[in-house]
């Protein structure tokens, strides 16, 4: 690539769809900065791919700040770190609602703020949601409002930074067949963390003076192309193996 290998930081790198962000953008040369809080996963992932990787927590400014110092160059930030926790609003804790919005929202506060003094004219911010955004979850009003406020910031942080010939997207996904689901009771048609990687790499590749600020992708449930069940752990060990209508 002219001028070297565009730079590429991924959170929550060490599995689900940032490692297969990771895998993608590797495998089309890119530089890529795996990072995550999990110190041994995330060197056995990067180790694997070929990237370089460093630890933090991505709701931390000074972790985060190491992580962009070491990348030197940012030109594509993925932030796919998340969590999926919380219950029935009646029974929740403050500490959880708190800790879902931090994890899942304030993270990308703290992300950008990072990044952008990093960033160049060409440089790309894509933010990974959820359809819970659009279609609220009842027992995870937390990861629901974590994710339409993602939505919401996304949208406003792209105004803010378009002069500066950065591109700002949100991927809205329905399920991914990823680890995050594993406490699900139930099985579904999910889509897999490559395809979310195939649609990340594709909007990198767009001209910088196209607006596209969200995608939406779920997969097929009838025709040819519908994947067999993804059943999570939890579903499989009620002994579940149907997807309800």
């Amino acid at each position: 690539m002219e001028g070297g290998p565009r730079v590429a930081i991924i959170t929550g790198g060490s599995r689900g769809i940032g490692l297969a962000c990771g895998r993608r953008l590797v495998d089309q040369g890119y530089d890529v900065m795996l990072t995550a809080r999990h110190p041994a996963r995330l060197q056995a992932a990067a180790e694997t791919l070929g990237a370089r990787y460093l630890a933090s927590d991505s709701t931390d400014p000074d972790a985060f700040a190491a992580v962009v110092s070491a990348a030197g160059r940012v030109d594509l930030l993925v932030h796919a770190a998340g969590v999926l926790d919380g219950t029935f609003v009646r029974k929740e804790s403050l500490a959880t609602f708190e800790a879902v919005l931090r994890t899942n929202l304030t993270s990308a506060l703290v992300v950008t703020q990072a990044v952008l003094p990093a960033m160049p004219a060409g440089g790309r911010i894509v933010f990974l949601s959820s359809s819970s955004a659009h279609a609220p979850q009842s027992g995870k009003s937390a990861y629901s409002a974590s994710k339409a406020g993602l939505g919401a910031f996304a949208g406003a942080l792209a105004q803010e930074v378009e002069r500066d010939g950065i591109s700002v997207h949100l991927v809205t996904t329905g399920p991914v067949a990823t680890p995050m689901l594993d406490d699900v009771h139930f099985p579904m048609h999910a889509l897999a963390a490559d395809d979310v990687a195939r649609t990340v790499q594709w909007l990198d590749s767009l001209p910088g003076n196209m607006v596209l600020r969200e995608i939406e992708i779920s997969s097929v449930a009838t025709g040819p192309f519908t994947p067999e069940p993804f059943i999570p752990t939890a579903a499989r060990n009620l002994g579940r193996h149907d997807i309800p209508h």
